[in-house]
């Protein structure tokens, strides 16, 4: 839909998606199409079922994603409760008979989006879409085995998730410090229908032997894919590390979370109709 020019020139604040499809770069030039496909059809399934206005949701190609917006009229409730259900339900049924199920890391922020005639733009859209493709949300994925795995904002989890509502609860999400491109962020990281995760690599930790690691240093270490057998504990704002005698890096983060309140979003919680969940560690 053609907006007017004044229109696009300002921000207006939405809920930012993003998503992205486990391992995508495996899937060959026959079975990307089909990828592709089930994933638009989980998405376009859970705002039908969810009942979001068409033309409240921007949608954008990622090859091996998709990019979403949700405009403010519709609560953002109705996205973290309801919408994620009919996601992981359809995703649920998508993967049924799939020898490699189709797997999908979902990031979430409020702020503001610009729109014009290429897509939308904005910190709150590079956020999102940070949080999909952290290691975290990747090794989490991996680690338990799941469908799907929901990654929110600080923000978001303060405003809107910690005051619960239909579908959300908020004891379900861990957090962890992630190190991104424009600096460090406390992320919260949830598995539909399961209580909250361990998040992979953290371990309750003893005080450090070998003195403190540069912040930058410690995370990088986090990010290495090869370091095989390294410990982490992510439950602030400083990490520190040492090399047990058996090998491996052990890192420990102290201080406290930060906490952002520049995003507020008010609305009226949607109740939508009930779905079964299944709790526990395994996959429906």
């Amino acid at each position: 839909m053609d907006q007017p020019r004044a229109e696009l020139a300002e921000a207006h604040y939405e809920l930012v998606i993003s998503v992205d499809a486990r391992r995508s770069g495996e899937y060959d030039d026959v079975d990307k199409p089909r990828m592709r496909a089930r994933i638009y059809r989980v998405l376009e399934t859970a705002f039908t079922q969810a009942r979001v206005p068409r033309d409240a949701v921007h949608l954008e190609d990622r090859g091996d994603g998709v990019l979403a917006s949700v405009a403010g009229r519709v609560a953002v409730t109705r996205l973290l409760g309801l919408w994620m259900v009919e996601v992981h339900e359809k995703l649920r049924d998508e993967n049924r008979d799939l020898a490699v199920p189709l797997g999908l890391r979902i990031g979430m922020h409020v702020g503001p989006v610009r729109h014009d005639g290429r897509g939308i733009s904005g910190r709150a859209v590079d956020l999102a879409c940070r949080l999909a493709d952290s290691t975290v949300a990747r090794r989490l994925l991996d680690a338990e085995n799941a469908d799907l795995v929901l990654v929110t904002s600080q923000g978001l989890y303060e405003d809107v998730v910690t005051a619960g509502g239909k579908f959300i609860e908020p004891a379900h999400y861990a957090p962890a410090r992630l190190e991104l491109k424009e600096g460090e962020v406390t992320a919260w990281f949830q598995l539909p229908g399961r209580p909250a995760p361990e998040i992979p690599g953290t371990t309750p930790a003893p005080p450090s032997a070998g003195g403190s690691l540069p912040a930058d240093d410690a995370f990088d270490a986090f990010d290495d894919e090869a370091d095989d057998g390294d410990a982490f504990e992510v439950v602030g704002d400083r990490m520190s590390g040492h090399r047990p005698a058996g090998g491996g890096v052990h890192y420990n983060v102290v201080g406290d979370l930060s906490h952002h309140h520049h995003n507020e979003y008010q609305g009226d919680v949607h109740i939508g109709r009930n779905t079964d969940r299944q709790a526990g560690k395994g996959r429906g």
